[in-house]
């Protein structure tokens, strides 16, 4: 009769329970942090993407600027705007921005200037939950305006 009594016993189930709790915490963890960083890479390049766009919609010379009945308007270029973004990612922060792409920077009406970045995103810890990395893609749109 002492066999089954010891058979029934619940040694040893705490260790079981701490374990995969641990383990359970360890991966909320791992992927708070990735997700955190996902986060704060993709603000930084839409911060980055949004100068861009600025400096883009500022591209324009004085003889582009036609009164209209509500104001004064300036007429931007494609190339203007391209050339301008070029310009501004040349003296702006980039290095941290892994394979820091300009997929799109032109004018679509002829009033704002629309940058589209990408730049890959890598983890800060990698797991099995966590792709390798991402490619990371943000548009932003810039329009001048005179008060």
């Amino acid at each position: 009769m002492s066999t089954r009594a010891s058979s029934t016993s619940d040694d040893g189930s705490i260790l079981l329970l701490t374990i995969f709790y641990g383990f359970l915490c360890l991966v909320v963890v791992l992927l708070g942090a990735s997700a955190t960083s996902l986060y704060l890479e993709r603000s930084r390049l839409f911060s980055l993407a949004d100068g861009a766009a600025l400096a883009g919609a500022e591209s324009f010379a004085l003889e582009d600027v036609t009164p209209t009945a509500s104001g004064f308007r300036p007429t931007l270029d494609s190339a203007e705007v391209a050339a301008a973004v070029a310009e501004y990612l040349a003296v702006a922060p980039t290095t941290r921005f892994e394979s820091l792409m300009v997929e799109q920077a032109e004018t679509l009406d002829g009033r704002s200037a629309t940058v589209t970045l990408s730049a890959w995103w890598r983890p800060p810890l990698l797991s099995l939950l966590v792709p390798e990395g991402l490619r990371l893609e943000v548009t932003a749109v810039g329009r001048s305006v005179f008060g």
